[in-house]
């Protein structure tokens, strides 16, 4: 049986406000992440459509608050809540929070390249 846990996650990203501790479990990404600043996700998402993640994750948040916004509504993730989030959201994290994310590998692929490119556009020029 594959298994993943935060210490053996094969990959470790040190991103702007967090940490992404995460590897591959068949065709899912497994990430353990954690907030050390607050985060909202918005302005990396743009260039996809509507401008949000259509990416769908499932998970469960163990300590802090993240609120993801839709088209037409907010839902609040807080520590001890299982979730899903469906394709056409943008989360945003406060400082403290960690949660495990489940996600279709191609899916996530798709949307972490925009948000590289748009973090490569919003770093100041020299």
């Amino acid at each position: 049986m594959p298994k993943m846990s935060r210490e053996s996650a094969q990959h470790i990203d040190q991103l702007g406000p967090g940490e992404d501790r995460h590897g591959d479990l068949g065709n899912y990404t497994v990430s353990f992440v954690t907030v050390h600043h607050d985060s909202d996700l918005a302005p990396m998402l743009k260039g996809l459509p509507d401008d949000l993640c259509q990416c769908p994750h499932w998970g469960y948040m163990f300590k802090g608050k993240q609120t993801v916004r839709y088209k037409d509504h907010e839902e609040v993730l807080e520590a001890g809540d299982a979730y899903y989030m469906p394709p056409g959201h943008a989360p945003a994290a406060v400082a403290g929070s960690e949660f495990l994310m489940i996600s279709p590998t191609d899916e996530l692929a798709r949307t972490t390249e925009a948000i590289q490119r748009n973090a490569q556009e919003m770093r100041p020029q020299r």
